[in-house]
């Protein structure tokens, strides 16, 4: 039998309302213990004390991934598309494997990335919908107030660019800067749906969350378009606004440098349109329209 050990990396999809985030927790449903366990029950028992899956982003609870990515080592041998259906076949239908591959050992999910991209879908209307529970986060304005969204894109230009984001930070973060770099600060909206989009070299704990936040308070009157830029040079979180729902938010894309060969994400299978996550995380810049 060939028993040389190999990695594997895997795209996951996964729907975050009924776990306690990605990372494995003592006594709490996580995607991570989930993924562990159908990899056990494929591959068999006596893995399952080394085995450890690494993944690119630890989402929190509630958090969804249309683009997450993994990997593992084992001396099993299978082809590529029998660790798909294998794994799904023990996987609860709020997970999905959506494509796996064997990867060269300089591969890490976490490490190797060098940018990730996330959207937040936010409805902006006075009344739920249904069919969209724990799927959006929402705006409940009433119908004759205005909604800014202009002046949130003006905002959101502050964020562009390398920038200590402590005033976006969680507490119990554990990145070990707060700066980090912002590629992309999107607003996109179709009716009363609004999509933020975000990518950058690496998120601090709560950012998206934080700034979405944030940039809703411009967009309902409360707060200028300039109060963004000031809170943000004075780095102190208690300034800036509440963390918003967990809801609407999506890990949409990992990248990685080419020579990986790490498939991208299938948008066509989101609540959020797949022509503005293709424009915005897979067109190159000079054909990206976000309207």
């Amino acid at each position: 039998m060939d028993k040389k050990l190999r990695r594997i990396a895997i795209g996951i999809q996964y729907d975050g309302t009924p776990y306690c985030g990605w990372q494995s927790q003592i006594k709490q449903a996580t995607v991570q213990d989930h993924i562990e366990d159908a990899i056990t029950k494929f591959i068999g028992d006596d893995v399952k004390k080394i085995l450890r899956v690494t993944a690119a982003g630890r989402t929190d609870t509630g958090v969804h991934a249309l683009g997450q990515v993994a990997h593992f080592d084992t001396d099993i041998d299978r082809p590529d598309w029998s660790w798909v259906r294998g794994l799904n076949s023990f996987l609860p239908f709020t997970i999905s494997i959506q494509w796996a591959k064997e990867v060269s050992f300089d591969f890490d999910a976490r490490r190797s990335a060098y940018e990730r991209s996330y959207v937040y879908f936010l409805m902006n209307s006075p009344i739920r919908t249904p069919l969209l529970h724990h799927k959006a986060g929402y705006n409940m304005l009433p119908l004759a107030k205005p909604f800014m969204i202009d002046e949130m894109r003006l905002a959101a230009q502050f964020l562009l660019g390398e920038h200590d984001f402590t005033c976006f930070r969680s507490s119990e973060c554990q990145s070990l800067s707060p700066i980090k770099t912002i590629h992309q600060l999107d607003i996109a909206q179709d009716g009363s749906r609004v999509f933020f989009l975000l990518r950058a070299n690496a998120f601090l704990h709560h950012m998206v969350r934080n700034i979405v936040g944030t940039l809703l308070q411009v967009g309902i009157g409360k707060k200028s378009v300039d109060w963004v830029k000031e809170i943000l040079q004075q780095r102190d979180r208690s300034l800036a606004a509440p963390t918003f729902s967990a809801d609407g938010l999506y890990l949409a894309k990992v990248s990685y440098p080419e020579n990986f060969q790490i498939p991208a994400p299938d948008f066509g299978q989101s609540v959020i349109p797949e022509l503005i996550l293709n424009q915005a995380f897979c067109q190159p810049l000079q054909e990206r329209v976000i309207s």
